[in-house]
């Protein structure tokens, strides 16, 4: 896919406020110290649909996929 921040920030441009401000807090604090896995995992999150992102990062519904539910974790805490 990539690892051209601007290709990321536009994928993290999303239909709610939150999920911006969820996705791009995650993209500025771990983006340039995470690997190769770890950033095709964010860019397979940014595949979902926003109904199904937000169930996920808000908690309403955990993620079955093991990878992605990784992930979920880390954008959904604070630092």
């Amino acid at each position: 896919m990539g690892d051209d921040i601007g290709r990321v920030r536009w994928g993290c441009r999303r239909g709610m406020k939150e999920l911006d401000f969820m996705l791009n807090r995650y993209v500025d604090r771990a983006w340039e110290g995470s690997d190769a896995d770890q950033r095709q995992a964010l860019w397979q999150l940014l595949e979902c649909e926003d109904d199904q992102l937000w169930d996920w990062l808000s908690g309403r519904v955990p993620c079955s996929d093991g990878r992605l539910n990784e992930l979920v974790e880390q954008i959904r805490r604070p630092h």
